[in-house]
């Protein structure tokens, strides 16, 4: 539990400091959008346009109303640490219940 313990404050610590990335000038690297990529390749490929519309973010541009970008940043990492950690905790909880089933046979 000791190590649980400083995986979440290492990751409290990434998501406050995750404001760095405003500082960055242009696009973060694999976020681009179809303009984006008219831009850097003078076309968007077929299934980007034919899918682009389908996933809005819940948080566009890891920004919330009335919250300056830095606090959006900040919230939007927590946000996805608590989705992510809760996806795998789901996953782990029914791969735990099958195992103890094919166990009982």
């Amino acid at each position: 539990m000791k190590n649980l313990k400083y995986l979440w404050i290492g990751l409290a610590i990434l998501a406050i400091l995750s404001p760095i990335g405003l500082m960055a000038s242009g696009d973060a690297w694999g976020e681009w959008g179809a303009e984006a990529f008219k831009k850097m390749l003078g076309f968007v490929p077929a299934g980007l346009a034919k899918f682009s519309g389908i996933w809005k973010a819940p948080l566009a541009d890891y920004s919330v109303p009335g919250a300056g970008d830095a606090i959006g940043y900040i919230l939007s990492a927590f946000v996805g640490i608590l989705l992510v950690a809760l996806a795998t905790w789901l996953i782990g909880r029914a791969l735990s219940n099958r195992e103890r089933k094919d166990a009982k046979g």
